[in-house]
């Protein structure tokens, strides 16, 4: 069985990475999303393994210590991150896994899993970037400010990844991934195996 491939969709806060994974389960819902280990307590409706995987803290700090994680920050007193165990064993069942992820925290898994398939999702422009975040109308003019001056950071960033997709409408966001995750699929280095193995039985036969 070959193994699935992990797909790292990211891009600066507002660009609507959310909506487009989102959409994008829907339209493959063959691909697996990647849950989160967290130290915050289950919300009401929230589940073991589907949601999150709910961990003490000394469990966390035990991952940590352990290189048990991908990637992981701590927001408001609690920790978040990507447990390596639940993205491998995906993959090595042959399915393909999704992680939604800012941008320093996809450069964190991409320096322990550089085999990943790394996405940027891009907005049309920085002008259309502004509009998004303050059309949501909840944010004073300082943290929409600096969230675009973060933006711009995030977005030099670009060139640590493997390819970039305009997020311009989103199924047209999510044709493009689709079309990226069969390309990878396509990869003559998946195949490599394969034919090492039918040139021996040819040569025994």
């Amino acid at each position: 069985m070959r193994k699935g491939l992990l797909i790292v969709l990211s891009g600066p806060s507002g660009v609507g990475k959310g909506t487009v994974c989102s959409v994008l389960r829907q339209k493959m819902p063959e691909l697996v999303y990647s849950v989160s280990a967290t130290t915050r307590s289950p919300r009401q409706g929230e589940t073991e393994g589907l949601n999150y995987f709910f961990k003490s803290k000394d469990q966390f700090q035990d991952m940590i210590a352990r290189d048990a994680l991908l990637e992981y920050a701590q927001y408001v007193d609690n920790y978040y991150g990507t447990p390596r165990d639940f993205v491998e064993k995906t993959i090595s069942e042959g399915k393909d896994i999704i992680l939604e992820i800012e941008v320093q925290g996809a450069l964190k898994v991409k320096e322990k899993f550089p085999e990943g398939v790394f996405i940027f999702l891009l907005p049309p422009s920085l002008d259309e970037l502004k509009q998004r975040i303050t059309g949501r109308g909840t944010e004073t003019q300082a943290v929409i400010d600096h969230r675009l001056t973060v933006a711009r950071e995030e977005m030099s960033l670009l060139r640590y990844y493997d390819y970039a997709v305009i997020n311009d409408e989103i199924d047209a966001a999510c044709h493009r991934i689709q079309s990226i995750v069969t390309a990878e699929h396509c990869r003559r280095e998946r195949f490599l195996a394969d034919y090492a193995e039918l040139q021996a039985v040819i040569e025994k036969a």
